[in-house]
């Protein structure tokens, strides 16, 4: 049994700046990771030409921004790099390999205790006044049920997996999910000479990354309301009426949706424009598939090679937090409590990278959490 003030799962960027604020404020804090390295989601399960959406200022972890230099919205590689810098920069030592099995509040001693599976057999049990979930929402890829899916007869993946077009140069392949990752890897796919369609599940608003960075420094001084209005019509300026091709606009604003729901406006890189084209194909909702045949809600049947479902992430907290009296985290494994109160629950529990407002959210919670344990610490 090893012990600590905090145990922090998770060696994300959430649970590395966690531990950065932590250590600064003297507080010893252990961090778990069921991978064998840090930012696994950016290392191991991110696409080759993926990049922040955001400026550079709006992405840096706590007390270290990003070096000299660094393009303002930062590739893959940059990002990875800098992340790595902050682990040494501020002395970080993840337990790597670790997969955990349980969390349970032991009233005996007064401390939370993580049991974990290190390889296949061996278990390790650590212990601290504090636990931090910093596992974050993007810990599982999420596939939807869809009547057929079984009997596809081509390449079928989760975004997480897909890494570059390449491997499907001359085939047909349908992304499914018009976020982000799903706009991209469709642009991605059809500069690689694949036949590429799209299925656009819901309404989406799509920006461009200069007037999002643009909003982004309104919102500090305009209300929001006004803000969507404006970004509303410089999109509409930019990019026509884009129900005309399969693209519907949401009713509300896209910041008071991120604010709201959490869901982020779609920021295209080059997809829009080989929609228009026809290089791309768009798509509704799928129905039904059976072999290699798929059937759309608007009774269309085609037949594709592969299928990419760019359909998000999910939360694995309930698999293994099994104490029920945190009043933290719902059945979904998101915050029970909306932004700004969802950091913290009973039982000295913490949530770090759950506020679905990317990377600038969790700074924020890092240092809220870092804050409030020095304060627990400093009554005593």
């Amino acid at each position: 049994m090893e012990q600590a003030e905090v145990i922090i799962v998770g060696a994300g960027p959430a649970g590395l700046a966690t531990s950065a604020c932590l250590r600064r404020h003297n507080i010893s804090n252990i961090v778990l990771e069921r991978e064998d390295c840090s930012a696994s989601l950016w290392k191991k399960r991110s696409y080759d030409r993926v990049k922040l959406h955001l400026a550079k200022q709006f992405c840096q972890l706590p007390h270290l921004p990003f070096p000299k230099g660094t393009p303002k919205f930062v590739p893959r590689n940059k990002f990875i790099q800098y992340v790595d810098n902050y682990v040494s920069h501020f002395g970080i030592t993840p337990r790597y390999g670790r997969s955990v099995e349980s969390a349970v509040f032991n009233e005996g001693i007064g401390k939370w205790c993580v049991t974990v599976r290190k390889r296949e057999l061996e278990e390790e049990v650590y212990c601290g006044v504090f636990l931090v979930v910093a596992t974050g929402e993007n810990s599982e890829g999420f596939t939807p049920l869809i009547e057929g899916l079984e009997s596809f007869e081509g390449v079928c993946m989760h975004s997480s997996s897909y890494v570059n077009g390449v491997e499907f140069d001359g085939k047909s392949v349908l992304v499914v999910g018009c976020g982000n990752s799903g706009m991209e890897i469709a642009y991605d796919l059809a500069n690689s000479n694949a036949n590429t369609a799209i299925c656009v599940r819901n309404p989406v608003h799509i920006l461009t990354k200069e007037i999002v960075f643009v909003a982004m420094l309104l919102l500090h001084f305009l209300p929001l309301k006004l803000v969507d209005k404006m970004v509303v019509a410089y999109s509409k300026l930019k990019h026509g009426k884009l129900s005309k091709w399969g693209l519907p606009t949401p009713k509300n604003g896209p910041f008071f949706l991120k604010a709201t729901t959490g869901r982020t406006p779609t920021i295209d890189v080059g997809c829009v424009d080989k929609i228009k084209t026809g290089e791309i194909k768009v798509f509704p909702s799928i129905t039904s598939i059976e072999g290699n045949k798929i059937e759309f809600e608007n009774g269309k049947i085609k037949s594709f090679d592969a299928i990419i479902f760019a359909t998000g992430y999910r939360s694995t907290v309930q698999n293994w937090l099994k104490e029920k009296g945190h009043y933290l985290f719902n059945k979904n494994g998101m915050p029970i409590e909306n932004f700004p109160n969802h950091w913290k629950g009973k039982m000295d529990v913490y949530s770090a990278g759950f506020a679905r407002r990317g990377l600038s959210g969790i700074s924020d919670d890092a240092q809220n959490i870092a804050n409030d344990i020095s304060m627990a610490f400093n009554k005593y």
